[in-house]
């Protein structure tokens, strides 16, 4: 019916008048927090390009998987700084690798938080590219057997979920068999499906020292510009034997998001990145804006946009902010 019948506003008026009819909602069970695990003991980093966050030794992941589990976040991500690199990323598949030990002793102390671990090489090379290089080309199909090997690796020292991120084609189907053959055959992937090649990655590679030492990583990771071909890589890696699929960045490709929702059953992971979380810390720290209220706006958008789980350096942040009220 036309105006005045019709207002929309009446239903605005109140905090609880607009509680009642929120049509998104968000919950600490939709947030997975991302760790950087380092060598040493009392070790905490801070990463100075994102506030808040640091690379940490083993002891003090425990100590903060403790107070996450605490905050009633769910899961965390790991991701590792070895060591000692090489041309391969060979200290990722060791039985004492870095966060082959970070997940031995959060099982032990913090057995109910969810370990998820990010597959990957370009944290392990010494060249800081995403698998075995010939020439200055990644590899594709020499990589797979490595990925494999440290997925299988990370299952034994004690991974819930295994996430591999390096987008070489046919992974998922590599690290699928080789789990089943190894008796993980219950250990879920959860595929990095739709990683986009972003300028939104930044501050990550400073935390997680992988800053590629020649070119870039377009050849393997996606356009931005291509959202068809997204739902082509989700297609594959699904049909492959992924049990949850992600889509990174999050804010730029809400798009994605929303296509990926309407197409695909399976659990929906968004990546809030690094970049996304840095501009928010910086425009607050500036005096630009309301950090609380703009890591919720976005975490929302997210949501609506039809993730149902979000990776966010903010993971501690939101379930605070949820208890006090944010959304007035």
């Amino acid at each position: 019916m036309a105006f005045p019948i019709t207002r929309l506003r009446r239903l605005r008026r109140s905090p609880e008048l607009r509680r009642i009819v929120r049509q998104t909602r968000l919950s600490p069970d939709d947030f997975i927090l991302p760790l950087f695990v380092c060598p040493g003991k009392g070790v905490e980093q801070p990463v100075g390009s994102m506030p808040g966050v640091a690379q940490m030794s083993v002891d003090r992941i425990v100590e903060t998987a403790k107070q996450v589990y605490d905050e009633g976040v769910p899961a965390l991500i790991l991701f590792g700084l070895p060591e000692t690199k090489d041309a391969i990323g060979s200290s990722s598949w060791q039985d004492d690798g870095i966060v082959q030990r970070a997940l031995h002793a959060l099982a032990k102390h913090v057995p109910k938080l969810l370990r998820i671990v990010d597959v990957c090489f370009c944290e392990y090379t010494d060249h800081g590219h995403c698998g075995v290089l010939h020439g200055h080309e990644v590899d594709n199909d020499a990589t797979l057997p490595n990925l494999a090997r440290q997925a299988v690796s990370l299952a034994r020292a004690g991974a819930d979920i295994i996430a591999p991120s390096d987008m070489m084609d046919g992974r998922v189907a590599a690290i699928r068999a080789a789990l089943d053959a190894e008796g993980f055959a219950q250990t879920p992937i959860l595929a990095y499906a739709a990683k986009f090649a972003s300028g939104f990655y930044g501050p990550f590679r400073e935390a997680a020292g992988s800053t590629p030492s020649f070119g870039d990583r377009r050849a393997y990771q996606m356009d931005p510009a291509n959202g068809r071909e997204a739902l082509h890589e989700i297609a594959l890696d699904v049909e492959e034997g992924a049990d949850m699929i992600m889509v990174k960045p999050a804010l730029p490709y809400l798009d994605v998001i929303a296509a990926a929702r309407r197409r695909f059953p399976q659990p929906l992971v968004a990546y809030h990145v690094s970049g996304e979380y840095a501009m928010l810390k910086a425009a607050a720290q500036n005096g630009w804006l309301d950090y609380n209220r703009v890591l919720m706006e976005s975490l929302v958008a997210i949501r609506r946009a039809g993730a149902d789980m979000i990776i966010t350096y903010g993971a501690r942040d939101a379930p605070r902010l949820l208890d006090q009220g944010w959304e007035e």
